[in-house]
């Protein structure tokens, strides 16, 4: 029986610790230094007795042996959060300092991704059966074919740069680069035979792919969905492109269809032709009153709302701004201390609000065309 049959459905992943203590404690010390000494870190969300009760942290096993007055074991945490909570646990873990009343020290051995290794499991077992095989009717089909190309282009499939990219094997080498999303993705295009492919594999723009667009043309071809839409902000900002081609709205471009990819690929737009989603443009027709407002607002925490004139129609604490804005009319202009959001673009849209300025500007997914932003630097 392998180790993964002793945890629940849910488990994804399991972190695994060493710990060397100078005295002789015993696995409840181990068990209230790690609960004791996380606690509060990072809010109630990655609390682990709360994640224990909510099932998301299964129970904790600790395996120590004593000797020469020295205890030394291990540490092994089943968990069914995702990927960033888990590595933020295991960290955490890693800096429980004391146990019991010795001091420690917790050395994070490894976090080990379950599925991956169901995964391969499936894989080895896919292989076996392939090899075993035979075939009783002659492969005609549409779906045998594309089982046997699917083989093919996995096998051409490579992993460049320190965070090991799924590629295409022409990337290095080729003059223009087409930057996809996801594993998934290369592999599809590999199908239509375009080898100078790479994935991003998140949502972070990785330095490899930082540096291949200084040097190569690049096409960022992503998925019809906010989460393309995210990412096409992010790389707008942090990489240097040539050209954007996206999926058709609501489909990813893993599950695109060779005609479909080809199609997508050649109506690519230049760079040059898109506006970046957050835009702040200076607006020339501020009014002196709200200009002389905004010199001053900083640390306020206020909101102020003035008509088309810039005549001041209402004061309020940040706090009351949207409560305020579902009831007042004829406002122009929406000047605050504070974070201006998805939920308060949308709201200003309904109002027909013309300008909003504020401190500083979040993660915004789509600005109504009629609503101008601006922060306070912008018209200062």
């Amino acid at each position: 029986m392998n180790e993964s049959s002793h945890y629940t459905p849910t488990t994804k992943y399991i972190i695994k610790a060493r710990f060397d203590v100078k005295g002789v404690v015993e696995k409840p010390d181990v068990i209230g230094a790690i609960f004791g000494q996380t606690e509060g870190l990072f809010g109630p969300d990655l609390d682990l007795r709360e994640l224990q009760k909510t099932g998301r942290i299964g129970r904790i096993e600790i395996d120590l042996t004593s000797k020469n007055d020295r205890t030394t074991g291990t540490i092994t945490i089943p968990s069914s959060l995702d990927k960033a909570s888990t590595a933020i646990i295991a960290a955490a873990i890693e800096s429980v300092d004391r146990i019991g009343p010795c001091s420690a020290q917790v050395t994070l051995e490894k976090v080990e991704d379950l599925r991956e290794e169901k995964r391969r499991a499936i894989l080895d077992k896919a292989k076996d059966i392939l090899k075993k095989w035979v075939l009783e009717v002659s492969p005609s089909t549409d779906e045998i074919v594309k089982e046997v190309a699917d083989v093919l282009r996995a096998a051409e499939l490579v992993y460049i740069g320190p965070e090991k990219l799924p590629a295409g094997p022409e990337v290095q080498d080729s003059g223009s680069i087409i930057v996809v999303e996801g594993r998934a993705d290369v592999i599809n295009l590999l199908r239509c035979d375009i080898k100078n492919v790479v994935g991003l594999e998140g949502t972070k723009i990785p330095k490899t792919i930082i540096d291949l667009s200084k040097e190569k043309e690049v096409t960022a071809f992503l998925d019809g969905d906010r989460g393309g839409d995210l990412i096409l902000k992010e790389l707008l900002q942090v990489a240097e492109l040539d050209y954007v081609a996206r999926a058709p709205p609501g489909k990813e471009v893993e599950e695109l269809t060779p005609k479909e990819i080809l199609k997508c690929l050649r109506e690519r737009i230049p760079v040059a032709e898109i506006k970046p989603e957050v835009k702040r443009k200076p607006i020339l027709d501020i009014p002196p009153t709200v200009l002389e407002a905004a010199k001053n607002i900083k640390g306020t925490l206020e909101a102020i709302m003035f008509d088309d004139e810039g005549n001041e129609l209402r004061r309020v604490p940040v706090g009351e701004l949207v409560d305020t804005l579902k009831t007042i009319e004829n406002v122009h202009t929406l000047l605050f201390d504070g974070i201006i959001t998805q939920r308060l673009l949308d709201l200003a849209w309904e109002k027909k609000i013309k300008h909003v300025i504020g401190d500083r500007i979040s993660e915004i997914a789509k600005i109504p065309i009629e609503v101008k932003i601006l922060t306070l630097s912008d018209i200062l």
